[in-house]
Protein backbone atom coordinates (compact mmCIF):
# COMPACT_ATOMS: atom_id res chain seq x y z
CA UNK A 1 0.00 0.00 0.00
CA UNK A 2 1.38 3.36 -0.97
CA UNK A 3 1.59 6.26 1.38
CA UNK A 4 -0.45 9.43 1.21
CA UNK A 5 -0.12 10.94 -2.24
CA UNK A 6 0.98 14.49 -2.75
CA UNK A 7 -1.45 17.33 -3.31
CA UNK A 8 -0.26 17.67 -6.87
CA UNK A 9 -1.38 14.14 -7.78
CA UNK A 10 -4.96 14.33 -6.59
CA UNK A 11 -5.60 18.02 -6.01
CA UNK A 12 -6.51 19.79 -2.81
CA UNK A 13 -10.13 18.71 -3.18
CA UNK A 14 -9.19 15.03 -3.13
CA UNK A 15 -6.99 15.56 -0.08
CA UNK A 16 -9.77 17.31 1.82
CA UNK A 17 -12.53 14.85 0.86
CA UNK A 18 -10.72 11.54 1.14
CA UNK A 19 -8.09 12.20 3.82
CA UNK A 20 -9.00 15.15 6.04
CA UNK A 21 -12.78 14.61 6.12
CA UNK A 22 -12.74 10.89 7.10
CA UNK A 23 -10.36 11.49 10.01
CA UNK A 24 -12.34 14.54 11.10
CA UNK A 25 -15.56 12.49 11.06
CA UNK A 26 -13.86 9.75 13.08
CA UNK A 27 -12.85 12.26 15.77
CA UNK A 28 -16.37 13.72 15.90
CA UNK A 29 -17.89 10.22 16.03
CA UNK A 30 -15.75 9.07 18.96
CA UNK A 31 -15.67 12.28 21.01
CA UNK A 32 -19.33 12.94 20.27
CA UNK A 33 -20.34 9.64 21.83
CA UNK A 34 -18.12 10.27 24.84
CA UNK A 35 -19.69 13.69 25.33
CA UNK A 36 -23.21 12.38 24.82
CA UNK A 37 -22.75 9.55 27.31
CA UNK A 38 -21.20 11.85 29.89
CA UNK A 39 -23.64 14.75 29.70
CA UNK A 40 -26.82 13.25 28.24
CA UNK A 41 -27.25 9.75 29.62
CA UNK A 42 -31.00 10.16 29.98
CA UNK A 43 -31.19 11.23 26.34
CA UNK A 44 -29.35 8.10 25.18
CA UNK A 45 -32.51 6.46 23.92
CA UNK A 46 -34.62 5.87 20.82
CA UNK A 47 -37.46 7.94 22.32
CA UNK A 48 -39.84 5.17 21.39
CA UNK A 49 -43.23 6.21 19.99
CA UNK A 50 -44.77 2.74 20.18
CA UNK A 51 -47.45 3.92 22.59
CA UNK A 52 -48.77 6.35 19.99
CA UNK A 53 -49.08 3.87 17.10
CA UNK A 54 -48.14 0.22 16.74
CA UNK A 55 -49.56 -1.16 13.48
CA UNK A 56 -47.23 0.63 11.04
CA UNK A 57 -44.34 0.33 13.48
CA UNK A 58 -44.66 -3.46 13.48
CA UNK A 59 -44.21 -3.38 9.69
CA UNK A 60 -41.58 -0.72 9.19
CA UNK A 61 -39.27 -1.33 12.15
CA UNK A 62 -38.50 -5.05 11.57
CA UNK A 63 -38.17 -4.47 7.83
CA UNK A 64 -35.74 -1.59 8.33
CA UNK A 65 -33.66 -3.31 11.01
CA UNK A 66 -33.45 -6.56 9.05
CA UNK A 67 -32.33 -4.70 5.94
CA UNK A 68 -29.82 -2.49 7.73
CA UNK A 69 -28.30 -5.53 9.42
CA UNK A 70 -27.70 -7.16 6.04
CA UNK A 71 -26.29 -3.89 4.73
CA UNK A 72 -23.91 -3.69 7.69
CA UNK A 73 -22.70 -7.28 7.22
CA UNK A 74 -22.19 -6.67 3.50
CA UNK A 75 -20.21 -3.50 4.07
CA UNK A 76 -18.02 -5.13 6.70
CA UNK A 77 -17.26 -8.02 4.38
CA UNK A 78 -16.72 -5.86 1.33
CA UNK A 79 -14.64 -3.13 2.90
CA UNK A 80 -12.58 -4.95 5.51
CA UNK A 81 -11.90 -8.34 3.90
CA UNK A 82 -9.29 -8.08 1.11
CA UNK A 83 -10.07 -9.57 -2.25
CA UNK A 84 -7.17 -12.00 -1.96
CA UNK A 85 -8.63 -13.52 1.20
CA UNK A 86 -11.90 -14.56 -0.42
CA UNK A 87 -10.05 -15.96 -3.42
CA UNK A 88 -7.75 -17.93 -1.11
CA UNK A 89 -10.88 -19.32 0.59
CA UNK A 90 -12.03 -20.70 -2.76
CA UNK A 91 -14.65 -18.03 -3.50
CA UNK A 92 -14.26 -16.92 -7.09
CA UNK A 93 -14.64 -13.28 -8.07
CA UNK A 94 -17.75 -14.08 -10.11
CA UNK A 95 -19.43 -15.88 -7.22
CA UNK A 96 -18.60 -13.10 -4.77
CA UNK A 97 -19.77 -10.43 -7.20
CA UNK A 98 -23.13 -12.06 -7.95
CA UNK A 99 -23.79 -12.82 -4.28
CA UNK A 100 -22.87 -9.30 -3.19
CA UNK A 101 -25.05 -7.67 -5.85
CA UNK A 102 -28.10 -9.86 -5.17
CA UNK A 103 -27.91 -9.61 -1.38
CA UNK A 104 -26.95 -5.95 -1.48
CA UNK A 105 -29.88 -5.05 -3.71
CA UNK A 106 -32.28 -7.09 -1.59
CA UNK A 107 -30.98 -5.53 1.63
CA UNK A 108 -31.17 -2.04 0.15
CA UNK A 109 -34.78 -2.54 -0.94
CA UNK A 110 -35.76 -3.87 2.51
CA UNK A 111 -34.03 -0.98 4.26
CA UNK A 112 -35.51 1.64 1.96
CA UNK A 113 -38.98 0.11 2.24
CA UNK A 114 -38.73 -0.02 6.03
CA UNK A 115 -37.61 3.57 6.42
CA UNK A 116 -40.32 4.70 3.97
CA UNK A 117 -42.96 3.13 6.22
CA UNK A 118 -41.40 4.73 9.31
CA UNK A 119 -41.28 8.17 7.69
CA UNK A 120 -44.88 7.81 6.47
CA UNK A 121 -45.89 6.86 10.01
CA UNK A 122 -44.16 9.89 11.50
CA UNK A 123 -45.78 12.21 8.98
CA UNK A 124 -49.34 10.89 9.12
CA UNK A 125 -49.81 9.89 12.77
CA UNK A 126 -50.49 13.07 14.73
CA UNK A 127 -48.91 12.25 18.11
CA UNK A 128 -45.84 10.70 16.45
CA UNK A 129 -45.41 13.75 14.21
CA UNK A 130 -45.72 16.06 17.21
CA UNK A 131 -42.96 14.12 18.99
CA UNK A 132 -40.63 14.38 15.95
CA UNK A 133 -37.91 17.00 16.40
CA UNK A 134 -35.87 18.85 13.78
CA UNK A 135 -32.98 16.65 14.78
CA UNK A 136 -35.08 13.58 13.92
CA UNK A 137 -36.07 15.01 10.54
CA UNK A 138 -32.47 15.75 9.60
CA UNK A 139 -31.41 12.29 10.76
CA UNK A 140 -34.10 10.61 8.68
CA UNK A 141 -33.14 12.72 5.67
CA UNK A 142 -29.44 11.87 5.97
CA UNK A 143 -30.16 8.19 6.51
CA UNK A 144 -32.53 8.03 3.53
CA UNK A 145 -30.10 9.82 1.21
CA UNK A 146 -27.31 7.42 2.20
CA UNK A 147 -29.51 4.37 1.58
CA UNK A 148 -30.82 5.68 -1.75
CA UNK A 149 -27.34 6.55 -3.03
CA UNK A 150 -25.96 3.16 -1.98
CA UNK A 151 -28.79 1.30 -3.70
CA UNK A 152 -28.55 3.51 -6.77
CA UNK A 153 -24.80 2.97 -7.04
CA UNK A 154 -25.24 -0.82 -6.81
CA UNK A 155 -28.01 -0.94 -9.39
CA UNK A 156 -26.44 1.56 -11.79
CA UNK A 157 -23.01 -0.07 -11.75
CA UNK A 158 -23.81 -3.76 -11.49
CA UNK A 159 -27.38 -4.26 -12.74
CA UNK A 160 -27.84 -1.62 -15.43
CA UNK A 161 -24.15 -1.06 -16.17
CA UNK A 162 -21.39 -3.44 -17.05
CA UNK A 163 -20.27 -4.01 -13.46
CA UNK A 164 -17.88 -2.32 -11.08
CA UNK A 165 -15.50 -3.96 -8.61
CA UNK A 166 -15.36 -1.60 -5.65
CA UNK A 167 -12.85 -3.92 -3.98
CA UNK A 168 -10.23 -2.58 -6.36
CA UNK A 169 -10.62 1.06 -5.28
CA UNK A 170 -13.00 1.86 -2.42
CA UNK A 171 -12.08 -1.05 -0.17
CA UNK A 172 -8.29 -0.45 -0.37
CA UNK A 173 -8.89 3.26 0.28
CA UNK A 174 -11.01 2.48 3.34
CA UNK A 175 -8.40 0.09 4.73
CA UNK A 176 -5.62 2.58 3.98
CA UNK A 177 -7.25 4.98 6.45
CA UNK A 178 -6.71 2.46 9.25
CA UNK A 179 -3.10 2.06 8.17
CA UNK A 180 -2.66 5.85 8.58
CA UNK A 181 -1.48 5.83 4.99
CA UNK A 182 -4.56 6.98 3.03
CA UNK A 183 -4.53 6.95 -0.74
CA UNK A 184 -7.15 9.44 -2.01
CA UNK A 185 -6.32 8.61 -5.63
CA UNK A 186 -8.25 5.36 -5.20
CA UNK A 187 -11.47 7.23 -4.44
CA UNK A 188 -11.06 9.72 -7.24
CA UNK A 189 -11.14 6.75 -9.63
CA UNK A 190 -14.48 5.50 -8.28
CA UNK A 191 -17.79 6.29 -10.05
CA UNK A 192 -19.58 9.45 -8.94
CA UNK A 193 -22.48 7.60 -7.29
CA UNK A 194 -20.07 5.63 -5.13
CA UNK A 195 -18.29 8.83 -4.15
CA UNK A 196 -21.59 10.50 -3.23
CA UNK A 197 -22.59 7.43 -1.23
CA UNK A 198 -19.32 7.57 0.69
CA UNK A 199 -19.71 11.30 1.40
CA UNK A 200 -23.30 10.87 2.58
CA UNK A 201 -22.18 8.04 4.87
CA UNK A 202 -19.48 10.31 6.33
CA UNK A 203 -22.10 12.97 7.01
CA UNK A 204 -24.32 10.38 8.67
CA UNK A 205 -21.51 9.22 10.95
CA UNK A 206 -20.70 12.84 11.82
CA UNK A 207 -24.23 13.53 13.12
CA UNK A 208 -24.67 10.02 14.57
CA UNK A 209 -23.62 10.81 18.20
CA UNK A 210 -26.13 13.68 18.39
CA UNK A 211 -29.19 11.76 17.19
CA UNK A 212 -31.30 8.82 18.35
CA UNK A 213 -28.97 6.54 16.35
CA UNK A 214 -26.79 6.25 19.45
CA UNK A 215 -29.06 3.43 20.65
CA UNK A 216 -27.50 1.15 18.01
CA UNK A 217 -24.26 1.17 19.99
CA UNK A 218 -25.92 0.17 23.25
CA UNK A 219 -26.44 -3.41 24.36
CA UNK A 220 -28.67 -3.96 27.42
CA UNK A 221 -26.11 -6.18 29.15
CA UNK A 222 -27.02 -4.71 32.52
CA UNK A 223 -30.34 -6.51 32.43
CA UNK A 224 -28.50 -9.81 32.84
CA UNK A 225 -26.95 -8.94 36.18
CA UNK A 226 -29.14 -6.27 37.76
CA UNK A 227 -31.12 -7.24 40.90
CA UNK A 228 -34.85 -7.77 40.89
CA UNK A 229 -37.01 -4.67 41.14
CA UNK A 230 -39.00 -4.69 44.37
CA UNK A 231 -42.39 -2.98 44.25
CA UNK A 232 -43.90 -1.69 47.49
CA UNK A 233 -47.29 -0.18 48.14
CA UNK A 234 -47.49 3.55 48.85
CA UNK A 235 -50.25 2.87 51.41
CA UNK A 236 -48.40 3.35 54.72
CA UNK A 237 -51.26 1.88 56.74
CA UNK A 238 -51.49 -1.34 54.80
CA UNK A 239 -49.59 -3.38 57.40
CA UNK A 240 -51.77 -2.20 60.31
CA UNK A 241 -55.10 -3.19 58.80
CA UNK A 242 -56.96 -6.15 60.18
CA UNK A 243 -57.50 -8.87 57.60
CA UNK A 244 -60.89 -8.99 55.98
CA UNK A 245 -63.25 -11.73 57.13
CA UNK A 246 -63.71 -14.49 54.64
CA UNK A 247 -66.66 -16.71 53.98
CA UNK A 248 -68.06 -18.36 57.08
CA UNK A 249 -70.48 -21.19 57.44
CA UNK A 250 -73.95 -20.08 58.43
CA UNK A 251 -74.40 -20.45 62.12
CA UNK A 252 -70.70 -20.91 62.81
CA UNK A 253 -69.75 -20.37 66.42
CA UNK A 254 -73.32 -20.75 67.69
CA UNK A 255 -74.27 -23.20 70.37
Amino acid sequence: MTGAVSTGETGIGGILLWIVLPYLVLVVFVLGHVWRYRYDKFGWTTRSSQLYENRLLRIGSPLFHFGILLVLVGHIGGLLIPKGWTEAAGISEHTYHVTAVVLGTFAGICTLGGIAVLIYRRRTVGPVFSATTRNDKFMYLSLTVTIVLGLAATVAANVVGGGYDYRETISPWFRSLSYLSPDPALMTEAPVLFQLHALSALLLFAIWPFTRLVHMLTAPLGYLTRPYIVYRSRDTGLGSRAPRRGWERTGAGRG
